[in-house]
This record gives structure tokens, sequence and C-alpha cells, in this order.
């Protein structure tokens, strides 16, 4: 669990883990620098609770921070809570690891709500389980492929119970030193998997806020570091749902991205344009990209 200046909210997640009917768990907690009292947080739970296990590092970011977390974990599968969010009763992960181990899956998805912080912490559900079945096994590239022509592929890791062998079989890791790294992770694990089951429940409330990675206007980071995604991906595979997903991606964030300074534009398109990567925004996109 990478952990940034989130103090107000660690309580909470750290309660909702804790008190969970599986008790045979593992908290790795990565403190990414924070300058706030988490660190102080974190020594108290360790204090009343020997089941967590801590680091702490120099800023570098959600994607290092995992992966020293997938480094020393030992567990059966694994779960990546973001730490200001909370699971949503007492039994989330005796159902999911109950879920998983009866149909042998390489990894389980489930749903969610929001917390929007502006709004006094008010649930917002959100469905992206709806247009798949319980108790079916869907192959990775099947399943891409009906989510994105759904527009339903919700990429985040905190909606995933992944088996700890799988993941070591692959040897898949979080690309340093971007944001939106989950869309090239979640992308390439799914891809990468033959036996995916859905869990059609929300299990965690995450929330968002101001300060948060998707709380934060477009800005050339995300742009750059979303085209550092599409380059990672095709430099996995150049299957033709690679292309479809890439498609349905720069399409929409360029189409956002209008929001980004115009003095920062031409870099941000060049780039785009200079990797071929024209055909997947579209014309749509790429005049709604220069407007103010």
């Amino acid at each position: 669990m990478p952990i940034y200046n989130v103090a107000p909210y660690l309580e909470e997640a750290f309660d909702s883990i804790l008190n969970q009917s599986l008790k045979d768990i593992e908290v790795i907690a990565v403190n990414d620098g924070s300058t706030d009292n988490s660190e102080e947080i974190i020594k108290k739970y360790q204090q009343k609770d020997a089941r967590i296990i801590s680091f702490s590092q120099k800023n570098q970011g959600q994607s290092v921070a995992r992966n020293l977390a997938l480094q020393h974990a030992t567990g059966e599968y694994i779960y990546m809570m973001d730490s200001d969010d909370v699971l949503t009763g007492p039994d989330v992960l005796l159902t999911c690891y109950e879920y998983a181990e009866k149909n042998h899956a390489d990894f389980i998805f489930f749903d969610r709500d929001w917390l929007l912080e502006d709004k006094t912490d008010f649930s917002v559900s959100l469905h992206s389980t709806k247009y798949v079945e319980e108790n079916k096994a869907y192959d990775g590239e099947s399943l891409l492929n009906q989510l994105l022509d759904t527009t339903s592929y919700n990429c985040v890791v905190w909606l995933l119970l992944i088996r700890h062998d799988h993941l070591k079989r692959l040897g898949l890791e979080f690309y340093p030193g971007i944001i939106h790294e989950d869309e090239l992770f979640t992308t390439v694990l799914m891809l990468s998997s033959s036996s995916i089951y859905c869990l059609k429940q929300s299990f965690v409330k995450h929330r968002v806020r101001s300060a948060s990675t998707v709380g934060i206007k477009f800005t050339r980071r995300n742009m750059d570091c979303y085209l550092t995604v599409a380059d990672e991906l095709l430099r996995f595979s150049q299957n033709p749902i690679i292309h479809k997903f890439l498609r349905y991606t720069l399409s929409k964030v360029f189409y956002t991205g209008h929001f980004v300074p115009y003095k920062d534009k031409p870099a941000v398109f060049w780039r785009a344009m200079k990797s071929g990567y024209l055909k997947y925004i579209g014309l749509k996109s790429s005049l709604k990209f220069f407007t103010w």
C-alpha cells in the first residue's frame, strides 16, 4: 500500500483492512516520502498489529512504492489497496479469496463506490462490472475486447485480487516514474491471463480528492505518461487488441487534453505524431486538443 500524505484517511484505511474476517494476511505499507504525520500513524498501527510490515523511501511515486511492496510480499494473493480507500465490509477479502480459490483464477475483479470529498463523502456507485457475468471464466483478450466494446474497461489495480504465483510467473512490475501506471500494468496482466473471473459487488470505496492523481486537472505530464504507456504496450505486443485499446484510450486522453496549457500542446502533439499515434487519436480529438 503506497502512502503519501494521507494522514486524515490512513487510520480508516488500516481499520478496514485489519478488521477483515480473513485474519491470515500481511499488510505492506510503503511510506513514499510523506511530509505529514503518516509515518507516525503507520508506527502506531504496527505496534498494535504485527501483520503490518512497513518501509520508508524518498518520494518516488506509486509505481516504485508498489514494486517495493511486491518484492517483499509472501501471500498467495495480492490486493493493491490505495491508502485513502476503505473496504466496504469485514468479509471482503475472505469472499474474494474463496471465490478466486474455487475458480482457480489468475485474478478476479470487482466493483467499487466512489467517495467524493467535495460532497461530504457522498458514495457514488459506478458499475464497471455491468456487462460481464459472474461464475464465468474469461480469457484476457476476449474480456478486454468486450469491455472496450461496452466502454466499461477500468484498469485500476485496486479492483483486482491477483494470484501471486501468476504475477511472479509473468515477472510483471509497475513502470517507474509515471502516473497512470495502472493503464499499462492491468492491460498487460489481462492479456497475459487465461482464467479471469468477476464478482459483481462493490468491495471498495475509492476516495476522490482534489490532491489525488485522478483529482488533478490534466497537465503535460498526464499526456506524456499516457504516451509512454502507449509506447510500452506496443513494445509488449502488436496484437490488434492493443491497437483497439489505444484508440479507446488516446482519443479520450487528447479530447480531455484541451485543458493542458497551450504552450505545452505543440510538444505533446509532435511526440504523438512522431510515434504514429494520430491514427488512434482521430480528427475530432485532435481538433478538441487545440481548443482553449
